[in-house]
């Protein structure tokens, strides 16, 4: 065994899930971790979660890196409730850490700022106070590093690659992601650890706890309820524009995204200071392909949007169809809570298939020489389908 110890803020996010399960599965090999630790808010056992057993794995629920104890007040507590803290030498710090969370979106971009880089660096200076060991950090940002949520003012033409510059202020100051990667590249000057950040697109993938950022549950709960009221060979219009049924993209699944992030982690000599692009494919693709390979799984025909308009908005018809969806929940004997709460959110599903209406496709050559022969691809069938039979390994759709 190697001796290493990987700590996952956000265990229970798409990706940190998929970071968690990559490493207990033995990515990239048995030797690699000898010690995997996975950090979530809200209580989460490794049977929910459906991660294989392994006494590589404690999960670690309840911590909140914004405690009123301040920096020793966390200290004090992930010391008492991290077995090996001292050992740690791998954090990747993924999606959402408490109800404030580790994305905080906020109308106020200087607020936004602030206290997304202090979970930062609350996190990144606990484990280097408690473990002498710490060697590498891995940091996710987004496509917002490249302005796709200005929409219509993103000032760059795709591909996206890394190469290009930040966005001009006054949108530049306003990015919590550059003040991350700042932060970071200060914090180690000097240090023996090293750091790297990795840029997907939309992610896709399963979540053992709602989310509302994971368009996967969305499209998973709206298609299943879809299919049992309107029946298998229905046709299912796609929920977005004529626009957007053709704009570029490359989804990023949280498999590949994980396990590059575990890669890049481990070989720090090619990957310090670097962002990587991480999606499934360098071939871009788009909605009017992807959106029959995805409704064929519940049994549906995906067709184009009507047009002049779109069909209808999953959130919609599932708030219409609320009755219908307790009724399916009690007859398959699935989990409850995924869907008519506060957790379901139409709107992230909106921005994403409907506002997004502009090629958004990146450069994948730097990820995909960096990885060299380890390099892995899927397309959208591997990645939504897999995605799909997580949800229902975990009934949470039937």
């Amino acid at each position: 065994m190697s001796g290493n110890h990987a700590l996952i803020f956000g265990a229970s996010g798409i990706t940190g899930w998929a970071v968690t399960n990559a490493l207990i599965e033995g990515y990239p090999d048995e030797t690699s971790f000898s010690a995997v630790t996975a950090l979530t808010n809200r209580p989460l056992s490794r049977e929910a979660a459906l991660w294989p057993d392994s006494n590589k794995l404690q999960v670690v629920s309840g911590l909140d890196l914004l405690t009123d104890g301040g920096q020793e007040g966390l200290e004090a507590e992930m010391k008492r409730k991290i077995k090996g803290i001292d050992t740690v030498t791998h954090v990747y710090f993924f999606a959402i850490l408490t109800e404030r969370s580790a994305y905080i979106m906020d109308l106020d971009s200087d607020k936004e700022c602030t206290i997304n880089v202090k979970l930062l660096d609350r996190a990144v200076t606990t484990v280097e106070n408690l473990s002498p060991n710490l060697e590498f950090v891995v940091l996710p940002t987004g496509t917002k590093a490249y302005g796709v949520h200005l929409i219509k003012d993103m000032p760059f033409t795709p591909p996206l690659v890394e190469s290009m510059p930040r966005l001009p202020e006054p949108f530049a100051s306003q990015n919590f992601y550059y003040a991350q990667v700042d932060h970071l590249a200060a914090a180690s000057q000097g240090k023996r650890w090293k750091y790297c950040e990795v840029t997907p697109d939309m992610v896709v993938g399963f979540v053992p706890n709602n989310n509302i950022y994971c368009l996967a549950q969305t499209l998973a709960t709206y298609l299943s309820l879809y299919a049992a009221i309107e029946g298998k060979g229905a046709t299912c219009d796609f929920p977005g524009t004529e626009k957007s049924w053709l704009n570029k993209s490359n989804d990023s699944s949280q498999d590949i995204v994980a396990r590059f992030a575990i890669y890049a982690s481990l070989h720090p000599e090619i990957s310090h200071r670097q962002r990587y692009n991480a999606a499934d494919n360098a071939i871009p693709s788009s909605w009017s392909k992807k959106w029959p390979v995805i409704c064929e799984y519940f049994g549906l025909k995906g067709t184009p949007p009507p047009s002049g308009g779109s069909g209808p908005q999953p959130g919609k018809y599932i708030e219409d169809h609320l009755t219908e969806w307790r009724k399916l929940e009690q007859e398959k004997g699935l989990q409850t809570g995924r869907v008519g709460n506060e957790r379901s959110f139409g709107g992230f599903q909106y921005f994403i298939m409907t506002m997004l209406d502009f090629d958004r496709n990146l450069d994948m050559s730097k990820m995909h020489e960096a990885w060299g022969s380890q390099k892995e691809e899927t397309d959208a069938k591997g990645a939504w389908w897999k995605a799909f039979d997580r949800f229902r390994k975990a009934k949470i759709i039937p």
